[in-house]
């Protein structure tokens, strides 16, 4: 029996993704490294909805977020992290880390953040460089209205920098870069991309680019500056991870044949049909459901109900494997994942699980839909 993987990342993966990667090495110097450069980046870009440049660096997630601090700041910089959760606060941690000057707004767990919040801090202020936004919370399984929230900030400061952690949306859910004026946009493999970890897809504006000029804080392996000059003879600065680029020119295919809309689509169908299953026996979601996420479902553990106890027994007796809660939200909630390679099946039989689970860890579905 195989483990039904519902964790927001890594996700699983299509089977000829993963042959991919046992393809033979090649040289990341030659023509046929090249070529399959040009197809990722050209569809990425698409996936992106960017006329801008879009760079592959091999890395997590947290890299990228890293990689964009030190490519658009200075220490000593005014940044405004709005936070809705654990991701959020890495952004304000890492900026901070690199002396980035941090002011952080933050939202209770399980809900977004207010567009009109984030207007009246820089209204307050007009020294910001630049603000951080996580378009897709996975702590708290909440979707900011990332749209709404770039135009109340083009609102008072048109030209600041918008820097967006996507790592869990981009590619599950709608994220048009140019249509919302974002600068500096990332995402990881190992979400909705049906990929293994270890590359992060970023694109940079114009804006972001005269940032880069200007940066002061020091890089060197996240350089975007070298990222693109070396994206122009088709290679990487540094030796990439050969296998997960493989893989990508894969599932990038597979997911442009699918088409983004099609993808779209049906992400928002799992995410609703999680959350009706969740609720139907009996339990709470954490997030607000009119910004409940379609690519993660946060879960509240039923008072008296042992979270962990309950993880274990769904990963060792029911081969079902959910994510538990990060910081404050520890033992508090499980997560369900819906993004990438998941059917609604497979969620049926998560839901099926937990309704066996359940009720062998103290919670009682009596009144829950049987």
């Amino acid at each position: 029996m195989s483990v039904n993987l519902r964790i927001p990342g890594p996700t699983p993966c299509p089977d000829d993704v993963l042959q991919a990667m046992s393809r033979q090495m090649i040289n990341h110097r030659g023509p046929e490294f090249a070529a399959i450069m040009e197809r990722i980046t050209s569809s990425l870009k698409r996936a992106f909805k960017t006329d801008n440049d879009v760079l592959t660096l091999t890395s997590a997630g947290t890299g990228a977020i890293e990689a964009s601090v030190v490519n658009t700041l200075s220490p000593g910089d005014r940044v405004l992290v709005v936070s809705i959760g654990v991701f959020g606060d890495r952004y304000a941690d890492i900026a901070q880390t690199y002396g980035a000057n941090v002011t952080k707004v933050a939202f209770p767990q399980g809900a977004a953040a207010d567009p009109a919040v984030v207007a009246d801090a820089l209204k307050k202020d007009a020294s910001y460089k630049a603000v951080t936004l996580t378009h897709n919370e996975t702590s708290t399984g909440v979707t900011n209205d990332l749209g709404a929230l770039a135009k109340a900030i083009r609102g008072v400061r048109p030209d600041i920098l918008i820097l967006v952690d996507a790592i869990s949306s981009l590619g599950s859910v709608p994220l048009p870069v140019d249509e919302w004026d974002l600068d500096v946009v990332f995402t990881g493999s190992q979400k909705g991309w049906m990929v293994p970890p270890g590359m992060a897809m970023v694109s940079v504006s114009e804006r972001a680019w005269k940032a880069a000029d200007e940066a002061r804080i020091p890089r060197y392996y996240f350089d975007y500056k070298k990222a693109k000059s070396y994206l122009e003879k088709g290679q990487t600065p540094w030796t990439p991870a050969v296998s997960v680029y493989f893989a990508m020119d894969v599932a990038l295919q597979k997911l442009e044949q699918e088409g983004l809309e099609n993808i779209h689509a049906r992400h928002a169908r799992l995410g609703q049909f999680t959350r009706d299953g969740v609720k139907a026996l009996g339990l709470k979601l954490l997030a607000d459901e009119r910004v409940a996420s379609n690519t993660v479902t946060a879960v509240l553990v039923p008072d008296g109900v042992d979270g962990p106890a309950l993880n274990k027994m769904m990963r060792t007796e029911y081969n079902t494997v959910l994510a538990g809660g990060q910081g404050e939200l520890t033992g508090k909630i499980f997560r369900i994942g819906h993004l990438g390679l998941v059917s609604q099946e497979d969620l049926q039989a998560c839901l099926d699980a937990l309704k066996q689970a359940l009720p062998r860890v103290g919670f009682s579905l009596v009144g829950a839909a049987r």
